[in-house]
């Protein structure tokens, strides 16, 4: 329901990402899924909780797809006091949605999902490759089917006050402008009791759930020279990225870039992994899918002539591996993903956005001239820059001289930060890791000390924040303990790592 700017939350989508991830809750939702069984209780209310503690549902509010499906899962959210404004119910006969699911396949190279019947296959080569799902076979879907209705029945008595039934056997047009109907209905009422003094129980339990999220907020992750990095680790970074993009996003931002230097995505240290920054630049496209956007993810292609042509070493092979990549089993890449270069024409009428991976300058090459005719052509689109490196190399016959060396700056300078992240050390070291900066839409730049503790843990406190990324000179200072009127000296143990800005 984007037109509300309401999340929308799948337990689909979430037990699908968790599989795909292959961690321990999603190794145990496959077992079950597979087996055409319900996920148990425990494990799809600990995912759906998780995600509606997160800042945006907690902002904008949240739609819950197919949750809560048994008594028990209803009460989890009474406990936490969070409840809904209204409880939609589609009804549809039980053979129309045995037929639906029964009918759909999978193409096992684009990951599409096409329908025998409702959404046949485009080629007869197509069609010679699709393969039903496990769980889509008639008897796993009618055990499903029963499992559905007594739990159900169950739940009821838990929402019938805010219960409302709709035909879901009708096209999805006049479904959704029924359904629409009700949520302006809920959006008024709510607005007249907000007017009068009084709030919803949503929106009250939107504030538990801002405070309890805030307090339990762990901050930075230690141990952050470990390489490989944890999976938890990883998915911190992701979760911190995805948010800060969608703020910036939802406030009208359209020229944004990501900075994270974590170890496994800052190509200067010889832990560099590839794999992480496409996982990275998955889960921000695949966010943005699920409210209806179409992206267009890019990366750079071959540039120069002769014995300049190539592209950097950084992104050798990286479109093959986003083409070959799990985007999930609801068929995201190839309709509401796509896979293009940087320039005007990779600019198509149907795009919503642009994620552009990694876009940089090689010594000869210059990618701003590309890079600037596509924001040109997209417009008020947005376009997001991941891990950009678009500091200016000396040219070679006279290939980056389209445009002149201010004006390239100046461009390169155009895009906004919506989310930083560096480790700070000694001044060339890579260890010990001595604090970190970190800015997150639309929030101050936060400069952090790592303390050893005598337990062997370690953490990181907050020194001082800025409204603009700090000099080194500042972070000095702030290190030192210094006002920040005093004289600025660089030189000594303090001077960080170079090359940090």
């Amino acid at each position: 329901m984007f037109l509300f700017g309401l999340v929308h939350i799948s337990t689909g989508d979430l037990l699908r990402a968790e599989v795909s991830s292959g961690t321990e809750i999603g190794n145990k939702a496959k077992e079950f899924m597979n087996a055409g069984r319900l996920v148990p209780d425990e494990i799809v209310t600990a995912m759906v909780t998780a995600r509606l503690s997160r800042e945006d549902a907690v902002e904008r509010g949240w739609l819950l797809d197919g949750y809560p499906r048994s008594f028990a899962q209803a009460q989890s959210l009474e406990k936490l006091k969070i409840r809904p404004d209204i409880y939609i119910v589609l009804d549809v006969p039980d053979e129309i949605l045995i037929n639906r699911c029964i009918g759909r396949r999978l193409d096992p190279v684009t990951r599409k999902i096409y329908h025998i019947k409702n959404f046949p296959p485009e080629t007869e080569e197509i069609k010679a490759r699709l393969v039903i799902r496990p769980d889509d076979t008639e008897e796993k879907v009618k055990s499903r089917l029963e499992i559905y209705k007594r739990n159900s029945e169950a739940i009821s008595s838990t929402y019938l006050k805010i219960m409302t039934k709709i035909d879901g056997n009708r096209p999805k047009e006049e479904i959704f402008k029924e359904i629409e109907s009700f949520l302006l209905q809920v959006q008024k009422d709510t607005e007249k009791m907000e007017k009068s003094g009084n709030t919803l129980l949503e929106s009250k339990s939107h504030k538990i759930q801002a405070s309890t999220s805030e307090d339990n907020w762990r901050g930075i992750p230690t141990r952050l020279n470990n390489i490989p990095h944890s999976r938890e680790i990883r998915e911190y970074f992701y979760k911190d990225v995805l948010e800060a993009t969608q703020r910036a996003i939802n406030d009208g931002r359209t020229r944004l870039k990501v900075e994270n230097n974590i170890p496994e995505l800052n190509p200067e240290m010889d832990v560099y992994r590839i794999g992480t920054l496409m996982e990275l630049v998955r889960v921000l496209a695949l966010s943005f899918a699920d409210d209806g956007k179409q992206v267009k993810v890019c990366v750079q292609g071959s540039m120069g002539e002769g014995a300049l042509a190539g592209m950097p070493l950084q992104l050798a092979g990286t479109r093959k591996i986003l083409e070959y990549m799990d985007w999930g089993d609801y068929g995201a890449l190839g309709t509401f993903i796509k896979i293009g270069s940087v320039g005007a024409k990779e600019v198509d009428e149907q795009d919503d956005m642009f994620i552009i991976v990694a876009p940089q300058n090689a010594v000869g090459n210059c990618i701003i001239d590309d890079l600037k005719a596509m924001t040109d052509a997209a417009g008020n689109r947005p376009v997001i820059l991941i891990n950009p490196r678009l500091k200016d190399l000396p040219g070679s016959s006279g290939i980056m001289q389209t445009m002149g060396r201010d004006k390239r700056l100046e461009y390169a300078g155009s895009f906004q930060n919506c989310y930083f992240f560096r480790l700070l050390y000694y001044a060339g070291t890579q260890y010990p890791i001595m604090g970190a900066l970190r800015m997150s839409y639309p929030y101050r730049c936060e400069l952090y000390k790592r303390i050893d503790e005598p337990s062997g843990k370690e953490k990181y406190v907050i020194l001082s924040t800025f409204t603009e990324r700090p000099t080194i000179n500042e972070i000095n200072d702030a290190f030192q303990g210094k006002p920040r009127n005093e004289a600025k000296n660089t030189s000594g143990i303090w001077g960080f790592l170079s090359g940090i800005f």
